[in-house]
């Protein structure tokens, strides 16, 4: 339970090395949550640092688990604490002979747990080292490139980052958080050339006084997963000199399943056209899952870029199953492919879209409508970097979709401007019946957290206070 520290970095290495598992946890975790984990999972030892040491500690203490709390990373050893960067605890190289078979566990981590406990996804060795290779192939990684850790390295492992970085002999630059003050003057000094984050680091960087540091700098290639993004996006990264590739997987494919790369001659389009092309979630990289889109019967849909299905994933960068649960295992696996539970449609050059989740989806009056498309709508306006929407109950119609805005910094705009926008984009049933403005809550990997924005559209008064 750490920050992107080195000794972190070096964790992902040292543990599976030693045939123990990595179980990386969000230091942002309550004690409760961390209590649950440890027991769960069956922990002997938790490794954490002195910032983190009151959550960490509370929860070792719940559990009687062995704490080991890292020293502080400039110089300062705290009496007790375990100095990994400066004292000499052993031989340079660890052999591998604990590592007997490939299909043995490697790490353990865990979901967000939207609702009830956070499931523990079970990962292979086999798993994490092809899904490694096929992002040091997918990403262009080579012994010259610089990697700035902003995404965190406890979520699904970096997206096997951790490890394709070094598999390419590149350099790990780590960054404790992503904050703009310290990315921008990192990319500078390091020459950064990859790194990878959610959208809403992305839009931290573009709203920061550094950013224009980078008027005129080396080309860094992004890696983003998560919300589609906006031809806004595109160009103000662009300008920036950075060249997005759009990510999709989840913690049970090991990170990243496809990617929607432009070539070189669609870098040469439009902004427009080009987020046209980056909204796609791709296709699946080298050595990644094969990736299907099925209808309700079991069926592939046709490659019309309209037939929208599930994503199920089949292949050897999947999960083992949820340690301890094999109800919901089975029900993941059913019929023999991993359910994702996110609607696509399959483009006739072969890239999947995401449409939406299969819990995302509003119905209103009978009639189904994308959380996704009206985002995308919302997006465009250029006082909106992020919109969420979510599913409201309404007396005639069932449930009507309803707006969480977060405005760009220095911009207003009112609901009735956002609501007369939509119309010129969108069916009026699709048109959002209410707009809340405010931060939006979001996971220590920079995940929207729908259900939070669901509990706020229910509560007492919401269609008062949301405009």
């Amino acid at each position: 339970m750490a920050s992107n520290r080195p000794e972190m970095l070096a964790a992902h290495y040292a543990v599976p090395m030693l045939g123990a598992v990595l179980n990386t946890i969000n230091t942002r975790l309550d004690v409760e949550t961390v209590e649950y984990i440890l027991t769960h999972s069956e922990s002997r030892l938790l490794i954490s640092e002195r910032g983190l040491s009151v959550n960490a500690g509370a929860a070792a203490g719940l559990t009687s688990v062995e704490l080991c709390q890292l020293a502080e990373q400039k110089g300062h050893v705290v009496s007790g604490s375990l100095d990994l960067l400066t004292e000499d605890h052993g031989p340079d190289e660890l052999p591998a002979f604990a590592m007997a078979d490939e299909w043995q566990p490697l790490c353990l981590n865990y979901t967000s747990g939207t609702t009830g406990n956070p499931k523990g996804v079970f990962c292979h060795h086999r798993g994490g080292y092809l899904n490694a290779l096929g992002n040091v192939l997918a990403l262009g990684l080579t012994c010259s490139s610089v990697y700035l850790w902003t995404l965190p390295m406890f979520h699904c492992n970096g997206w096997c980052q951790t490890w394709a970085v070094t598999a390419a002999g590149g350099l790990h630059v780590c960054l404790d958080k992503p904050d703009p003050s310290l990315i921008f003057p990192a990319i500078a000094e390091y020459k950064v050339t990859h790194l990878s984050c959610t959208p809403v680091v992305l839009y931290m960087m573009l709203n920061h006084p550094l950013r224009k540091t980078r008027q005129g700098g080396h080309r860094v290639s992004v890696n983003s997963g998560g919300p589609a993004p906006t031809s806004a996006l595109i160009a103000q990264l662009d300008a920036l000199g950075f060249d997005l590739t759009h990510l999709y997987g989840l913690t049970e494919s090991f990170g990243p399943a496809t990617l929607r790369q432009l070539d070189g001659e669609q870098q040469h389009l439009t902004i427009e056209r080009k987020a046209v092309e980056l909204v796609k979630q791709g296709v699946r990289h080298l050595t990644a899952n094969r990736v299907r889109i099925l209808d309700e019967n079991g069926n592939d849909v046709p490659a019309d870029g309209a037939t929208m299905g599930e994503i199920v994933l089949t292949g050897n960068t999947l999960m083992a199953g949820y340690y301890r649960n094999p109800a919901a295992t089975e029900k993941a696996f059913e019929d023999g492919v991993f359910h994702t539970g996110d609607l696509a449609v399959r483009h006739a050059d072969g890239n999947i879209e995401i449409r939406e989740r299969s819990k995302d989806i509003i119905i209103s009056g009978g009639e189904n409508i994308s959380s996704v498309e009206i985002e995308s709508v919302l997006h465009r306006h250029p006082a909106v970097p992020l919109a969420a929407v979510v599913a409201v109950p309404h007396k005639k119609w069932g449930e009507t979709p309803a707006a969480f805005i977060e405005l760009r910094d220095g911009m207003t705009v009112t609901a009735e401007e956002l609501r007369a926008f939509c119309k010129l984009e969108l069916a009026s049933f699709k048109v959002p019946s209410q707009f809340a403005f405010t931060e939006l809550p979001k996971t220590a990997t920079g995940k929207i957290q729908k259900f939070v924005l669901r509990e706020w559209a229910r509560g007492p008064g919401a269609g008062s206070a949301h405009g």
